[in-house]
């Protein structure tokens, strides 16, 4: 009776984004990490001196594995760079390094939005892996406790994305600022490292969109349940 229904004509716009935005972070990474910067950095030191910069000395930049593995740990402050950004100089691979440490900036001046999001994050993990079987569960069962749950737990995954965008904006345009002050790129090397960095962000956009219209889905099927 749930499966295979007009609600999932929902997930379409946010499917569509997705593959888009998908397409255009491959498309901008492949292009410009196959451009080397003029300044000659590698993505570990570029992260490493820009914290110095900005006066954090508690963070350590490794050698991640796998590819766009990209990411700041803030418990355990360390920026993991993917084997590509680590060791390369490449216009892309600068961009990721100076965004992931961005981050880490944002850590250390104790930028709000990231703040409420890590304190987030442990529950929301919890919340993205309960939140669908316990709706799915709650209508096949005829249980409305459970679908309630279900939702509640899903709109928190909902507010975790929403809250990740600031974060997310604010650390490249860290980046792009401190690319460019730095002179670790040069001006015609500059919309390179936005593009990465702009294709990167409407992933983000596109997890979200897609996210709210799954909350929409369910808010029908509940609703339709109780008809």
């Amino acid at each position: 009776m749930y499966f295979g229904d007009y609600t999932y004509l929902f997930l379409i716009p946010g499917l569509l984004l997705t593959m888009i935005a998908q397409f255009k972070l491959r498309s901008a990474y492949n292009k410009y990490t196959r451009v080397g910067s003029r300044a000659g950095r590698a993505g570990a030191q570029v992260a490493q001196m820009l914290l110095q910069e900005n006066g954090v000395h508690d963070v350590t930049v490794v050698k991640g594995s796998g590819h766009l593995t990209d990411h700041y740990d803030p418990r355990q402050k360390r920026i993991a760079l993917s084997p590509d950004v680590y060791d390369g100089s490449s216009i892309a691979a600068l961009a990721i390094a100076a965004h992931e440490t961005g981050h880490a900036i944002q850590h250390n001046h104790g930028y709000g939005p990231l703040a409420f999001r890590s304190l987030m994050a442990p529950g929301v993990q919890i919340s993205s892996n309960a939140a669908m079987p316990l709706f799915f569960f709650g209508l096949i069962l005829g249980m409305d406790m459970l679908v309630q749950i279900g939702i509640y737990l899903f709109t928190a995954v909902v507010i975790f994305q929403l809250v990740t965008l600031p974060v997310e904006f604010n650390a490249s345009r860290r980046a792009l600022i401190a690319l460019d002050t730095q002179g670790f790129l040069s001006p015609d090397e500059y919309p390179g490292a936005r593009k990465v960095l702009s294709a990167a962000a409407l992933t983000y956009v596109a997890s979200l969109a897609m996210s709210l219209l799954q909350l929409m889905r369910l808010l029908a099927l509940s609703g339709r349940r109780r008809r």
